[in-house]
């Protein structure tokens, strides 16, 4: 049950003209505030949130997340309620009602049971659902763990296996299928089960790492100073130490787990949510929000501290809530502001992975990424369009700030060597993500289970994979132990995400000697929690100044404003960048050709590192600009060297700008003929007055489709009648049935006046 506020010294937030901020939650929050309800209660297995009246349980369905989604509700008998936990599939309903007993109700029957404690000396801590193939569900005691198996007529409960040790507390997320059980004087001894589909897994024992302010103090850790997270499919322990002010971070192997370093803290009370595999900590204290990204090279955040903000309150309610009028509407503005705009109050519980319940006014609210705010608020391109390619949940905006960037730099005549590294992303981050099928896919259809209750998530093993592992490339990745006392190297991860879905991770052993881990607590090399850097000038370039803009305006005038496409993926294809930048950037920089061309080369030569395919139009681009400046000497080695892939429309282009220069007019043919284009290598040999050439080319070739009229219409114009005899006796010769046609009956009557007005 979450915590009621004993008082309300939060700040209201809105979002005005001048708020910036990278994390926000939107109104209207979901409203959850039942009359003689006794308080929330959340269940992360079915992703519900419960509110229990004296007689129903009232729960609504939070993922997808809605604010008008309609409750559902189940008739239970009276009493206290300290948990609730639906079974996996819905079928069972399950409340605890003190720290002896947990009672069950089968929804479809209304049978019920009760399962107790056997012996007084021990307590009931919780329970949790699982999807383990030897028991159904866990009661977690002071004792240890109890592990039951439902009958099949779910009438009672068999006890499987009993796990022995003292528990002062413990924490569990279905998410990661993991249980940390405390124990010890100080609660820093940890006990881990993962306890999923493919069964259950013990963790090695280990300690986490308390400072003490005086010598012989001995601070004892809380359950609200631990989490577990799970981000890009792996498993971490979050654990906040208030004497060193540190967030010590853990990430857990079969065999092993290792302390990866720590992030500094600035509240006493900390919180913590992940978004889109974005780490977000909460410094409630400071009413600020800091982002990490664990793929980065670096473990500065993302981006400066800035506060939640509260976007789409109506600004109406907003000034009636400061006026000082007494009349009832201010009044009843008034109190809906003072309970749906208060930013961190003392009632709000951070729920995993992004929910805030705000169990005080029974609001419910969902998390969000600024990916706009946050693309503009740093100067490095690199690290910006990496953080971008590894987004999910907005893909489609982040696809579309990534052609933001790339037009900008273009715009701005960044350096060729910036645009370089910048294209080398999008181009390398394509193509990982056409090899493994995730740049375009349909949303599946959600499947409903009985009486509203969501779709479960699929069965996760989480803790971490091996020392060994194949990255975004398919290269191997290893890790590497270092020795030291400090905690500062870090994990060297791929750019991109590794998989499409998160939730299904195995578990594999850390493989390195024992000389590498001194103790679990020991170095390995690992960059988690880490972000791109803040500018230190906090000056705004150009491109920051213009990205808020061109994250909504840059493409309308490209992109309908359909539905967005059910995008998984940011890449961005070849075919994007030619429409969405580079063509539309060349019509506004039609005076800079030589920075175009280089340009144009450093996504080529990207592209082509990659084996990619570009669509033609960009090659036609280059020789337009190459032959505007006349540079023809380097548009033919662009041709030779096929940097310039050979097709219909780049010969076609070459035939175009040779008219002023003969040579690339020649490679434009040469391309034809090299691609088998007979018909066309034909017709333009005939345009340019080589009709006999073209004759003897057709015949060696085959070459029938070429209409005769236009052999003979080229002879003619030559006003040479022996040109328009051969012509007319090899269509004879070799066409049957030209004699009958009426060309020939025509031309043999024009050579017939030819030849009397030369007698004559």
């Amino acid at each position: 049950m979450f915590p009621k506020a004993s008082s309300s010294q939060s700040t209201t937030g809105f979002s005005g003209s001048d708020a910036l901020s990278h994390v926000y939650i939107r109104y209207p929050p979901l409203r959850c505030d039942i009359p003689g309800a006794r308080g929330l209660f959340y269940d992360d297995g079915n992703k519900l949130l419960f509110s229990p009246t004296s007689d129903q349980i009232i729960s609504w369905k939070t993922s997808p997340f809605s604010p008008l989604v309609i409750p559902t509700s189940d008739s239970v008998c009276e009493g206290p309620v300290l948990s609730i936990r639906y079974s996996i599939d819905a079928k069972v309903l399950a409340i605890q009602r003190s720290n002896h007993e947990i009672q069950f109700w089968n929804r479809e029957t209304g049978n019920t049971f009760s399962q107790k404690c056997k012996s007084d000396s021990e307590s009931i801590l919780g329970f949790f659902w699982t999807d383990c193939p030897t028991c159904d569900i866990v009661f977690v005691k002071t004792s240890g763990l109890d592990l039951f198996s439902l009958d099949s007529e779910l009438k009672s409960l068999h006890l499987v296996e009993t796990k022995r040790f003292n528990v002062s507390w413990y924490v569990y997320t279905h998410e990661s299928r993991l249980v940390l059980l405390a124990s010890g004087m100080q609660c820093k001894s940890f006990t881990g089960y993962q306890l999923s589909s493919a069964g259950i897994i013990r963790l090695p024992r280990f300690e986490m790492a308390m400072a003490k302010s005086e010598a012989n103090s001995k601070p004892v850790l809380a359950a609200e100073d631990v989490h577990v997270v799970t981000v890009y499919g792996r498993i971490y322990c979050l654990q906040v130490d208030k004497v060193a002010m540190l967030l010590n971070s853990y990430r857990f192997y079969r065999d092993a787990v290792v302390q990866q370093g720590s992030l500094p803290i600035f509240s006493s009370k900390i919180a913590v949510s992940v978004v889109d595999n974005v780490l977000l900590v909460h410094q409630v204290d400071a009413k600020v929000v800091i982002l990490y990204d664990i793929f980065s090279d670096s473990r500065a955040p993302i981006s400066a501290p800035l506060p939640l903000l509260l976007r789409g309150f109506p600004r109406s309610i907003t000034a009636s809530s400061q006026s000082s009028s007494r009349n009832a509407e201010d009044s009843e503005a008034k109190d809906l502001s003072d309970t749906e705009a208060i930013i961190y109050g003392d009632g709000w519980t951070f729920l995993v992975p992004d929910l805030i319940c705000d169990a005080a006014n029974g609001l419910l609210w969902k998390i969000h990424l600024d990916l706009e705010a946050i693309s503009a608020s740093s100067s490095e391109v690199p690290s910006v369009l990496e953080f971008l390619q590894r987004r999910k949940l907005e893909a489609h905006k982040a696809k579309q700030l990534c052609l933001a960037i790339s037009r900008t730099l273009i715009l701005e005549r960044r350096p060729v060597s910036m645009f370089a590294r910048a294209i080398d992303i999008l181009v390398t981050s394509y193509s990982y993500s056409i090899k493994t099928g995730s740049y375009l896919k349909g949303m599946k259809a959600e499947k409903s289970l009985p009486s509203g209750v969501p779709q479960v998530n699929s069965p996760s093993t989480i803790a971490d994979d091996s020392a060994s592992r194949v990255d975004a490339y398919g290269k191997s990745v290893k890790h590497e132990s270092v020795s030291g006392v400090h905690n500062d190297s870090m994990n060297k991860s791929p750019t991109f995400s590794g998989s499409d879905s998160e939730d299904n991770v195995t578990i594999e052993p850390l493989k390195t000697s024992s000389g590498d881990l001194h103790s679990l607590g020991g170095n390995v090399e690992s960059k988690i929690l880490m972000g791109a850097e803040v500018p230190s000038d906090g000056v705004q370039s150009g491109l920051q100044s213009q990205l808020l803009g061109l994250g909504n305006n840059l493409l309308n005038s490209n992109v309908t404003n359909h539905q967005e496409p059910q995008v998984t993926s940011a890449a961005v294809s070849p075919d994007e960048m030619y429409s969405f930048v580079i063509s539309p950037v060349e019509e506004e920089m039609s005076g800079d050709t030589s920075y175009m061309v280089s340009i144009i080369i450093e996504f080529l030569r990207s592209v082509n590192s990659e084996k990619i395919k570009v669509h033609p139009n960009l090659y036609v681009l280059t020789i337009q600009l190459l032959a505007r400046n006349e540079r023809y000497a380097e548009l033919g080695l662009f041709v030779i060297n096929k940097i310039l892939e050979p097709s219909k429309e780049v010969a076609l282009q070459l035939l175009e700008s040779g008219r002023q220069n003969i040579q690339t007019r020649k490679l434009g043919l040469d391309m034809l003929r090299q691609l088998s284009l007979h018909h066309d290598y034909v017709v333009l040999l005939v345009q340019d007055g080589y009709y006999l050439e073209a004759l003897r080319y057709a015949r060696k070739n085959k070459v029938n489709s070429v209409r005769p009229s236009l052999f003979l219409e080229a002879a003619y114009a030559s006003n040479d009648p022996q040109h328009v005899a051969a012509v007319l006796r090899f269509f004879s010769d070799f066409i049957p049935g030209f004699k009958s046609t009426s060309d020939h009956n025509s031309y043999c009557r024009i050579l017939a006046e030819m030849n009397s007005s030369i007698t004559a």
